[in-house]
């Protein structure tokens, strides 16, 4: 099975499942086919770390990506392979990107979107499965995945994200997983 990657093409085409927008499965999609504009609605996962202090894990996305280099996010994004539970999905790209194993993550609901990057032209339109947890050892990110991490506070995330760049997704994703994230970290202040 063909990994996500970052910049260089995948020798074999990464599929994604096509959603409808009750998030049931009506087909496949190559990735980079489903983003481009108008976009096709498909299944994707969104991941949200914590400390044991409650400040958030977010990541500042590859340089070398093709879609939103460069910009900050959620601790990890992706998609899950056709008939592959989001939750594995969630867990396995947690592994593969910041090389954490082993982290239980519970649900925190699903949201749909649809956000086009105005800098790539691609479009996001997901159906994303939200998902939170608490991490307790020190990230080991892929360098082809992630330039830079840090843990941040909600004063913290508030004062990166007035001067310098978010993914297009990460307001929608956060705002929805703010009742599971509240849950695990509860003394953090989200």
């Amino acid at each position: 099975m063909t990994t996500e990657t970052s910049g260089s093409a995948a020798t074999e085409p990464i599929l994604l499942e096509l959603v409808d927008e009750e998030g049931r499965t009506i087909g496949v999609a190559e990735k980079l086919s489903a983003h481009q504009a108008p976009g096709r609605l498909h299944r994707a996962f969104s991941v949200f770390l914590f400390d044991t202090e409650g400040r958030m894990l977010l990541q500042q996305r590859a340089l070398t990506k093709y879609h939103s280099p460069g910009v900050w996010s959620n601790t990890c994004c992706g998609h899950p392979y056709p008939d592959e539970p989001a939750q594995e999905a969630a867990a396995r790209r947690v592994g593969e990107e910041l090389g954490l194993h082993g982290i239980p993550l519970e649900p925190a609901g699903t949201v749909t979107y649809e956000h086009p990057d105005e800098i790539s032209g691609l479009v996001e339109k997901e159906y994303n499965h939200l998902f939170v947890g608490l991490v307790k050892d020190i990230p080991e990110p892929d360098p082809a995945e992630i330039h830079d991490y840090r843990f941040v506070t909600p004063g913290e995330l508030a004062a990166l994200r007035a001067e310098t760049s978010f993914s297009a997704w990460f307001p929608t994703v956060l705002e929805a997983a703010l009742p599971g994230v509240r849950h695990v970290a509860p003394g953090g202040g989200w």
